[in-house]
């Protein structure tokens, strides 16, 4: 135990590294490679996860990047880190930085700007959180909550198998979400302002954009309600305090600088004048899912009347025509989706299952596929695993499942279900846990616990008992009844004890069948 200790003590000693922003050392258990590997990897598909990219305005992406790239001259790691700016396709006022460089703000931050130098703010914020490895600190910290808490889940030991190996399956998306909605401590959060703001005087901004942000993100938190604050106000709490913060900090940077209102007005014209489109999509997805579903197609008329190019609204469209049970017109609604972005997963996904309602299983198969390589979901590996059983690739069927499983979701119980039939008659064991109980009066029980999210009933089990006289008894048993979902029960033996020592030693309790609940 003492040389485990020493060896933590050693591992975290030598994880303090020096900021290359504040000149501090700082517990960082991740290097650069790491930062730039998970960056680029988790790029990709956490942009899918929250829109997609804004592809109407190509032009608006090519000027964030490029007041990105100004500031990103002035980074302390400029020449190690890979900056990256794009904007996506969502209402949520947010921005965000993974590890490595890579920064996304949505578009409904964007029409809550004023001028460039609110924007510089903004992207020199989550620059500064790359650049002084704000994702891989915060990272660092967890390993070292966690180191205790694998120790003490080695130690349990129990029958019934933990959830362990499927969070590590999805390790990398959890990850992934975790640091793009890190709720960074006060610390890290003054260091992005106040260097931040270095940046943006290096880069030739007026920093008092710095102050005029939080201004306007305090004034915009005001009376709003908290879903409207689960984006960028949830990670990056705005506060008087950092107003008053930025402010003193403006006062002892150089005077003046580029505030760039009427380029930044020029640059984000197309998207204030469509912002009534999103508005109303907006409010019809908030119907929908009130099922106002007339109310929210009145909303959606007005948005497509606006921008009949946006591909959001032709898919809800086709949701629209999926709950009313138009299967057709549904899939022709996301045909134009697909045909208006390509590139995102949810169009790709929907037509996919639609194509697999209306017969067509390789225009769905190569539907899902593609969308499964732009973000996977348990949806798209379900229906794919589907589509393999049907054609009797049970192993390309079952690691499709396997995937879907991992997900906490009505879909991942689904393909749990299907991975137990495929499994269940040959190794019933694996699905339901068993092991020897007594009671005060002596009498000997088999518990049984489900491991699984589907009920299970049919269960048999092979029993064997050494009594006191040492004689070895054996039997077979039925459950009678339903062992629900994760449920636990036992199943009283034929046989008793008086000495309960060594149970385990004397008590065998094996499952020979089970079968799934219809």
């Amino acid at each position: 135990m003492k040389n485990c200790l020493l060896a933590l003590l050693l591992a975290v000693l030598t994880a303090c590294q020096v900021n290359p922003v504040t000149g501090e050392r700082n517990l960082q258990f991740y290097d650069s490679d790491w930062e730039q590997q998970i960056g680029a990897s988790m790029y990709a598909p956490m942009r899918q996860s929250q829109g997609g990219d804004f592809k109407l305005d190509a032009d608006l992406t090519q000027y964030v990047q490029s007041v990105g790239q100004r500031l990103a001259q002035q980074a302390r790691r400029k020449d190690e880190l890979q900056y990256e700016f794009r904007v996506l396709n969502d209402s949520t006022p947010n921005a965000w930085a993974l590890p490595g460089g890579k920064i996304a703000i949505n578009r409904g931050l964007l029409t809550e700007l004023d001028s460039e130098a609110e924007l510089a703010a903004v992207l020199g914020h989550e620059i500064v959180h790359a650049d002084a490895a704000h994702g891989a600190r915060a990272q660092s910290k967890g390993m070292l909550t966690q180191i205790g808490a694998i120790a003490g889940m080695v130690l349990i030991d129990s029958k019934v198998d933990s959830s362990a190996g499927k969070q590590a399956a999805a390790i990398i998306p959890a990850i992934g979400a975790q640091l793009i909605n890190t709720k960074y401590g006060r610390d890290a959060e003054r260091e992005s302002d106040y260097y931040g703001m270095q940046y943006m005087s290096e880069a030739g901004y007026n920093p008092q954009g710095a102050v005029e942000l939080q201004e306007t993100f305090v004034r915009l938190s005001e009376g709003r309600p908290d879903d409207w604050l689960s984006g960028l106000f949830a990670s990056h709490p705005p506060s008087r305090e950092r107003v008053e913060l930025n402010r003193e900090t403006a006062a002892a940077l150089p005077e003046g600088g580029d505030r760039g209102e009427q380029r930044y007005q020029q640059a984000t014209r197309y998207l204030r004048e469509v912002k009534p489109a999103y508005d109303a999509y907006d409010a019809a997805l908030k119907l929908a899912g009130e099922e106002k579903y007339d109310e929210s197609r009145a909303e959606l008329v007005k948005a497509m009347k606006i921008e009949p190019r946006e591909a959001l609204f032709h898919a809800l469209d086709g949701d629209l025509h999926a709950e009313a049970k138009n299967t057709r017109r549904a899939f022709q609604a996301f045909d134009r989706a697909v045909d208006r972005d390509p590139e995102f997963f949810y169009h790709l996904l929907r037509r996919g299952h639609l194509a697999l309602d209306l017969g067509r299983k390789a225009d769905a198969r190569a539907d899902l596929q593609a969308s499964i390589d732009l973000l996977p979901t348990a949806r798209g590996h379900y229906l794919l695993g589907n589509l393999d059983r049907d054609d009797g690739e049970l192993e390309s069927a079952r690691a499709h499942y396997e995937q879907a499983a991992q997900s906490d979701s009505e879909t991942g119980a689904k393909a749990e279900r299907e991975l137990i039939l495929m499994d269940i008659s040959n190794e019933p064991g694996k699905y339901v846990a068993t092991g020897p109980a007594v009671d005060n009066y002596g009498r000997v029980y088999c518990l049984l616990g489900n491991r699984t999210r589907v009920n299970l009933s049919g269960i048999q089990l092979n029993t064997a008992f050494v009594d006191d006289q040492g004689s070895v008894r054996r039997d077979r048993q039925s459950f009678s009844g339903v062992l629900e979902a994760g449920q636990q029960d036992r199943m009283a033996t034929a046989w008793s004890t008086s000495n309960s020592s060594d149970l385990g030693q004397k008590v065998q309790c094996e499952v020979a069948a089970a079968r799934v609940v219809d």
